[in-house]
């Protein structure tokens, strides 16, 4: 182990993140694959509970700063999904790569802004391991207008 059992726990704690049950797929597809020490995780929009709580287009109908909390709500709901699958948050070795998807307005173009509260949330959560490669990229439309939508490939032990 990279670190003491609970480290994470005590990290989403002091956060006031309590994980919960992962996303379902909204499709025919697996919400994650392994593949030796990898997790891929399958894009996932910001819902909570199961509904979909940012939709429309960024810069349009979703200010930056909300782009900016989708993002991060993407990020809690794969959270959820890695500890389901690991068992505990404490056997992520890295974070490898993100891509994230905003559903913006033709003339939008702070991209990386918004996908900086996926990013963000990943630094907070595993620190130095959480840090990654990325793309942010344009879309003209994501599955029931979600505003974000992420993918993760997860290192872990």
């Amino acid at each position: 182990m990279l670190t003491g059992q609970g480290t994470i726990q005590k990290r989403l704690e002091a956060l006031n993140i309590t994980l919960d049950s992962p996303p379902k797929p909204s499709g025919n597809y697996a919400p994650y694959t392994m593949a030796g020490p990898f997790l891929y995780l399958s894009g996932v929009t910001p819902k909570v509970s199961g509904l979909l709580k940012y939709k429309g287009k960024v810069g349009q109908d979703v200010s930056k700063e909300e782009g900016y909390q989708a993002a991060r709500q993407c990020v809690l709901n794969h959270l959820n999904t890695m500890h389901a699958v690991l068992g505990s948050l404490d056997r992520v070795v890295s974070i490898v790569k993100m891509e994230g998807f905003i559903n913006a307005a033709p003339d939008f173009d702070q991209l990386p802004y918004v996908l900086n509260g996926a990013s963000d949330l990943l630094v907070e959560v595993f620190g130095d391991r959480g840090v990654h490669a990325r793309s942010a990229i344009g879309v003209a439309a994501l599955p029931g207008s979600a505003a974000v939508e992420v993918e993760l490939i997860v290192c872990f032990e």
